[in-house]
C-alpha cells in the first residue's frame, strides 16, 4: 500500500492535510542601519561601508583612513589596486620598499542576517585578523539552538553577537574579545582586502 505524504484517502478521494505555516524570521531594520547601531555599541569608530563582498562573503566593513599614508600614495600617483594577482607579488622579498604603504586600517567587520549560521560563516574568516561581530533577530536569540550553538560557536572565534529587537533596537548578547585577533591569514590576502576597502572608502567618502 502507497503512502502520500500530506494527504488522506477520502470516499476513493483526497484531501490535503493542512500544514502548519511558520513566517519567516525578518530583519526589523535594513542591515545598513542595524550595522550601525552594532558598530556603536562595539565602540568600534571609523567610517561604516556599504555592504560589499570579500572572499565570496557579503558583509559590511568600518574603516579608518590613513592620513599619512594616502597622502603618500596621492604623491605617489598610488591609487587602490584591487588585482589580486598583483597584490601577491607585494609581499616578494625583491619587492620591499617598492610597494605603495597600506592606507586603510580595517576597524572591524560586520554581518547582518536572519540566521546566525549565514551571519558566522560570513564573519568568522575576518576574526582571524580584525574585530569581527554578528547581528542576528532577535526572535531567535531564545532558541536553543541559538544558545548552545550561536555563542559556543562565537566565542570560539572572538565572534561578538548583537540582537535586532523588534523595535529598531540592537542589544549586545555577547562582547567582542579584549585581546588582539591573531593574523594567520596569508599576509598577501589580508593585504589584498585592505586595497579593497580602500577603494570602497574614496568611493564612499572622496578625500
Amino acid at each position: 500500500m502507497s503512502r502520500t505524504t500530506g494527504q488522506t484517502a477520502v470516499d476513493g478521494g483526497f484531501h490535503v492535510l493542512p500544514t502548519r505555516a511558520v513566517p519567516p524570521v525578518e530583519l526589523p531594520a535594513p542591515s545598513e542601519h542595524l550595522a550601525a547601531q552594532a558598530a556603536e555599541l562595539l565602540g568600534w569608530r571609523g567610517i561604516m561601508l556599504p555592504p560589499m563582498t570579500l572572499l565570496g562573503r557579503k558583509v559590511i566593513v568600518v574603516a579608518e583612513l590613513l592620513t599619512a599614508e594616502h597622502a603618500e600614495r596621492v604623491c605617489l600617483g598610488a591609487p587602490p589596486v584591487t588585482d589580486r594577482t598583483t597584490v601577491s607579488t607585494w609581499v616578494w622579498p625583491e619587492m620591499a620598499g617598492r610597494v605603495p604603504p597600506t592606507a586603510v586600517r580595517i576597524v572591524g567587520v560586520l554581518a547582518v542576517s536572519r540566521h546566525w549560521r549565514s551571519a558566522l560563516t560570513s564573519v568568522v574568516p575576518f576574526a582571524r585578523f580584525t574585530n569581527a561581530a554578528v547581528v542576528v533577530p532577535s526572535t531567535v536569540a531564545g532558541a536553543d539552538d541559538f544558545l548552545l550553538n550561536c555563542l559556543m560557536r562565537a566565542r570560539q572565534y572572538g565572534v561578538a553577537v548583537a540582537t535586532a529587537e523588534e523595535r529598531d533596537g540592537v542589544e549586545l548578547a555577547m562582547p567582542a574579545r579584549v585581546e588582539q585577533p591573531t593574523m594567520d591569514l596569508q599576509e598577501s590576502m589580508i593585504r589584498w582586502m585592505h586595497e579593497m576597502v580602500y577603494e570602497q572608502l574614496l568611493a564612499t567618502v572622496p578625500a
